[in-house]
Order: structure tokens, then sequence, then C-alpha cells
């Protein structure tokens, strides 16, 4: 009992940088809890007293954890793709409350989020954690199956798909503008939503947001702000194909994309994208529930 006792203090203290690791590596912080409790039960059935480097030993369950689950989202998205309904629309993405969101931009970074979706998971992992973590390349190599010298190359090859990116936007910027106007929106605040349009401000629908009930064109700041002023309860925070907007969707799919045009801190324009060949073409994540 004196020893499970002692185990189960030793992983606690150990479990904020296990979480960390897996939080960075995932994207989700209700996955990263799932990979860290999943190194608890490994490591209450293993006979620790074999276990020379605990902390070691517990990133590397860790990591493998969290790689057979990318494995396992990556083949999910896959066979999604290939036998998804064509007229459904785009999936939106299981995603975060409002915790997890805030989470992500301040532990991960938005910026870092999108490009690190564009890694396949054995270079994530590689890259996550030698860059961030400082966990050695021998030890990544014995995680995902490679040599040291391979595990270097992925490592290396995901260095160079993050930096040389082409420039992302200001994610951060973007999602303090776009959630201060929906949060004045909601609230009613007109004041506060004018001062977030810029005074030629316009909104724009497609044919299908107009059925619903859109103007086809709204022009000027005060125009833009009635329309919203009160309402938007349903619209979420979203990355657009890599940009911050908003989407009004139902449980399986979006019905409305609000894409935003920002240029000196205030918003430009918002197009409301609802017809459904449209919305298939958009990479949708929902970052707010």
């Amino acid at each position: 009992m004196q020893e499970n006792e002692r185990l189960a203090r030793t992983f606690e203290e150990k479990r904020p940088r296990l979480h960390a690791v897996a939080h960075r590596m995932l994207g989700s912080a209700d996955e990263a809890e799932d990979a860290v409790q999943e190194a608890w039960i490994r490591l209450h059935r293993s006979d620790t007293d074999t276990v020379e480097n605990l902390d070691g030993w517990l990133t590397t369950v860790v990591g493998r954890v969290c790689l057979d689950i990318l494995r396992a989202r990556n083949r999910r998205e896959e066979f999604f793709e290939e036998h998804a309904d064509p007229s459904a629309g785009p999936r939106p993405q299981e995603g975060a409350d409002p915790e997890q969101a805030a989470m992500l931009a301040d532990s991960v970074g938005l910026a870092l989020m999108v490009v690190l979706d564009t890694l396949d998971p054995d270079e994530r992992l590689a890259f996550v954690l030698h860059d961030t973590f400082a966990v050695p390349f021998a030890d990544i190599a014995s995680i995902i199956g490679r040599s040291p010298a391979a595990t270097r190359q992925l490592a290396s090859r995901a260095r160079r798909r993050v930096h040389g990116a082409s420039p992302l936007p200001d994610l951060r910027r973007q999602h303090k503008i776009v959630d201060a106007f929906l949060t004045a929106a909601r609230n009613g605040e007109f004041e506060r939503l004018l001062t977030l349009l810029a005074p030629d401000a316009a909104m724009r629908a497609d044919d299908t947001a107009v059925r619903i009930g859109a103007a086809p064109l709204t022009r000027g700041a005060r125009d833009v702000a009635s329309v919203f002023s009160g309402g938007a309860e349903a619209a979420r925070i979203a990355l657009v194909d890599g940009s911050v907007g908003a989407v009004w969707q139902s449980k399986v799919r979006p019905i409305v994309v609000f894409r935003f045009t920002l240029e000196d801190e205030r918003i430009t324009a918002i197009d409301l994208v609802a017809e459904p060949e449209r919305l298939r073409e958009l990479d949708v994540v929902v970052l707010d529930g």
C-alpha cells in the first residue's frame, strides 16, 4: 500500500509536464488528459523496480499513446474523406470547450496549431518532443520505431515546415477582435460594435444565406452593427481555412460560415457563406464549443 501511495504521489508531481507534452502533441486538452491517464494505468501495472529513469519512461509511454491517437485520427479523417456524403458539407472537428480554446491559444498558440496539423504523426511527435521538451532522438526513435538518424531527419523536416511555412496571419489578434465582436453582439452592445467595425464596413451574403434570411449586401458600420446587435447567439469562433472566423452549425455540419476581413484592428468586411458547394471547400475547426 505504501509503495502504491508513493508511486501515486510521484506521478502527480510529474502530471503537469506529461499533460503539457500530450497537449502540445494532440492540441486537445481532453485527449491529453486521456493520454496521461493511460500512462498512469500502464505505470500502475508495471514493475517499477526495473525502471531506472521514471521521467523518460513516462514520457515514452505518453509519446506512444499520443502517436496512436494521432495515427487513429488520421485514419478516421481518411475514412471520412473517402465515404463522406458530398452534400453534407464539411465535418466540424470535435472541438474544444471555451477552456480548451483558451488553453490552445495560451500554451500551444493558434498559429503553431495550424502548422502542426499539417505534419504527419511521426514528424509531429519528433518535432514536439525534441524541440519543445528536449527529449533525445534516441528516446524518440524507440517510440516511433525508427533509427535515431531517421528520427533526426523527421524533426529537421518538420522544423523546416514550421519555420518555413508561408507567413501565418496574426491569429491571436484575429481571435481577440472576432471574440470581442461576437461578445458585443450577444450582449447588444451597439456602440462597442461600432468601435470594432470600420466606418465603411460591409457584409455580403451568398444566395443560400439570403434564402435563410440575410440581406445580400449591408453597407456601413451602423447598419452592420444593427444586424448583429443582440444576435449571434449561435455563432462560434472557428478557424476557417487557417484564419479566425465564426460558424453557425447544426450538430453534424456548418450551416453558415462567417469570414472576417480585418485591417488596422477593425473589421472591414464580413462574408456569409452558406452554399453547400462552397462550404465543402472550407476547412472549419471550431474553437469555441
